[in-house]
């Protein structure tokens, strides 16, 4: 195997300015690129010297064998005159690289703060589900379970009453996990929820007046923006004034 050649190649194939960084491990040449699209991937394929390629973490990683990996990064960092990194120091790239995309930033936010109610929601979806199997007609005839055995609707309206908390209390599940996502006191987060919950919140359609100013009594149950959006503001408060 020539290694300046294969390095040259896998750097024509990649783009020279396609490259931010890399590394080696024991078998693979490790590259952090700024945009895996211009990867002439069919060339690599067909390069007799590659035995791969594929991409994980935020790293495009060349498979080129034990003991010829070695050569081969030396040739390459001659050849881009780029700064020689460990493995470590390619992730940290990676890694600031990765932070650098809004979308996916946005959808680690959000799943960050979705995931860890999910049993909750799961427990309220099959309890409801238990629920409309009690109440719902045509199941066993034309009468529902309850209908036909009416000792057990006190049990049905029971479970009717769990199914629907984890959703009409939503707000205060998201509040205290978007606060511990966004670096707040958990506990106000559920806090925020509650307000936002109450029942003394009567709906848009009752006010209250004041210094002339009509303040819709707007209910939040089932809903999660605002709670995000106050508890994001929550957050910045909060360090600020721990600052201070």
């Amino acid at each position: 195997m020539d290694h300046r050649k294969v390095a040259e190649r896998v750097i024509k194939d990649v783009g020279r300015d396609n490259i931010i960084a890399g590394a080696h491990c024991a078998t693979r040449l490790r590259l952090v690129l700024k945009d895996d699209s211009k990867v002439d991937q069919k060339a690599l394929d067909n390069d007799p010297d590659v035995k791969g390629t594929f991409k994980t973490n935020g790293q495009y990683q060349v498979i080129i064998g034990p003991g010829d990996v070695n050569d081969v990064y030396d040739e390459f960092i001659k050849i881009t005159g780029l700064k020689e990194l460990s493995t470590d120091d390619l992730k940290k790239v990676a890694a600031e690289g990765q932070k650098k995309n809004p979308i996916m930033d946005f959808i680690k936010l959000l799943s960050d703060i979705f995931v860890p109610i999910i049993p909750a929601l799961v427990a309220g979806g099959l309890l409801m589900a238990l629920n409309n199997f009690l109440t719902s007609p045509g199941l066993f005839g034309p009468k529902s379970v309850v209908q036909m055995a009416p000792n057990i609707a006190g049990m049905s309206e029971m479970i009717q009453v769990m199914s629907a908390a984890p959703f009409i209390f939503m707000p205060i599940l998201v509040g205290m996990s978007a606060a511990k996502r966004f670096g707040a006191n958990q506990f106000l987060g559920a806090t925020i929820g509650m307000i936002m919950t109450t029942p003394g919140l009567l709906g848009a359609n009752h006010f209250w007046n004041i210094f002339g100013l009509q303040v819709a009594q707007t209910n939040y149950q089932y809903q999660v923006i605002p709670v995000l959006v106050a508890v994001w503001v929550l957050s910045i408060l909060e360090k600020f004034f721990n600052k201070r």
